[in-house]
C-alpha cells in the first residue's frame, strides 16, 4: 500500500503535531510559577493538602496541565490519522483544541470560581471543537478504509 499524503497535510502537521506541543510548554510554565510560589518542591506532582498551605490553589493550575496531557497522545493520534482525509478541517480543528486547552487551565486555575465549572467559564470549551473534529474525521477515514462508505 502506497501513502500519498493530501495537500493540506503540512497544516495538520504544524496545528495538530508542533502546536500542540509548544502549547504545552506554554501551559507548563504557570506550573512552574505556581510550584515556586506555593513551595510545591519535586517530586511532588501535586500538592498535599494539610501540608501546603495552598494545596487546592496549585492543584488546580497543575490539574489544568495535566488534564492537557492526559489527552494529548490519542488526540494527535485521532488528527494525524484524520487529517489524511480532511486535513484543513482536522488543522483548524488543531487551533481550536491547542488555545481551548490554554483557556481551559485559565478558567480551572481561576479559585475564584467553583471548582465544579471554572473550567468551563473561560473559554475552555472550545477545546472540544478540535477533538470532536478530529474524532470525527478519524472514524470517517477508518470507515473508508474498510469501505464502510
Amino acid at each position: 500500500m502506497i501513502l500519498t499524503v493530501p495537500d493540506g497535510y503540512g497544516y495538520v502537521v504544524l496545528a495538530c503535531g508542533v502546536l500542540p506541543n509548544i502549547i504545552s510548554m506554554v501551559m507548563g510554565g504557570p506550573v512552574m510559577t505556581a510550584r515556586k510560589k506555593y513551595k510545591v518542591d519535586y517530586p511532588n506532582l501535586y500538592a498535599v493538602p494539610g501540608f501546603h498551605k495552598e494545596a487546592d490553589t496549585f492543584n488546580r493550575v497543575q490539574r489544568g496541565h495535566q488534564n492537557y496531557l492526559e489527552g494529548l497522545a490519542g488526540y494527535t493520534t485521532m488528527s494525524l490519522l484524520g487529517g489524511l482525509q480532511h486535513p484543513l478541517t482536522v488543522a483548524l480543528g488543531g487551533i481550536f483544541f491547542s488555545f481551548g486547552s490554554v483557556l481551559y487551565q485559565i478558567g480551572y486555575s481561576d479559585v475564584s470560581l467553583d471548582v465544579k465549572m471554572a473550567r468551563h467559564k473561560k473559554g475552555g470549551p472550545i477545546k472540544w471543537i478540535g477533538f470532536f473534529s478530529s474524532l470525527i474525521c478519524c472514524v470517517k477515514f477508518g470507515g473508508s478504509l474498510n469501505g464502510w462508505w
